[in-house]
């Protein structure tokens, strides 16, 4: 009969379960996105308070890839991934200071990977600096980002004028792990927690510093 007819059979009982279940959906895929915001904003660094005091760190000598002045005034190492979305905002800047400040200041670049791709962009970077175009690499990766197949590698470094198949011999032969390994040993011993990190003149500060604020920091240190 009619009357006895079970709920959810009825035509009020399925669109509630469709509801339910369209509701359960959307509480699950923003449960994850949040997570996955909350792991991302702790390995990539917006910029936090620029406060040049404190601790000053002894950064370990790697025979990294430089820019700018050879007898520098004012030296900072960037460790970085080029996964990181900040590193990303952080590398039009390295560029610009280094030719505007191309007889005061280095700037030396650590791979600190955090993310599952990050080793692998490092490596394809070394690679291509083994033909001395390592920046134009750095650059491209950071313009491609979302590039991670072996292909997509090799056809950045044909982009950049590399010889395709030494890269490829030594990307598949991953010749300099080794040096990637050590520069991300030396963040975890100075307790890094994401990229961008920087250390200028020895002092620590966190995250993607703004073009103008960076300025101001070497402005400041060349008048001390």
């Amino acid at each position: 009969m009619a009357g006895n007819k079970r709920w959810y059979k009825t035509w009020w009982g399925i669109a509630l379960i469709i509801i339910l279940t369209v509701f359960l959906v959307l509480a699950v895929a923003i449960g994850f996105y949040f997570i996955d915001r909350v792991k991302q904003s702790s390995q990539d660094i917006k910029a936090k308070n620029v406060n040049l005091a404190g601790k000053k760190y002894q950064i370990l000598d790697n025979n990294n890839y430089w820019l700018g002045a050879a007898k520098p005034k004012i030296i900072i190492y960037e460790f970085a991934d080029f996964a990181c979305s900040y590193c990303k905002n952080s590398y039009p800047n390295i560029r610009e200071i280094s030719l505007k400040y191309q007889d005061d200041v280095k700037i030396i670049f650590k791979d600190y990977p955090l993310h599952d791709e990050s080793a692998s962009l490092a490596l394809a970077a070394r690679c291509a600096g083994e033909q001395g175009l390592f920046w134009l690499m750095h650059d491209k990766l950071f313009q491609n980002q979302g590039i991670t197949t072996t292909d997509q590698l090799a056809e950045l470094a044909k982009q950049i004028g590399a010889d395709v198949n030494r890269f490829n011999n030594c990307y598949s032969q991953q010749k300099y792990l080794s040096q990637i390994q050590k520069d991300f040993t030396e963040g975890n011993k100075l307790e890094l927690t994401g990229t961008p990190i920087w250390f200028i003149n020895g002092y620590k500060v966190e995250g993607d510093i703004p073009y103008n604020t960076f300025i101001q920091i070497i402005e400041q240190l060349l008048k001390n």
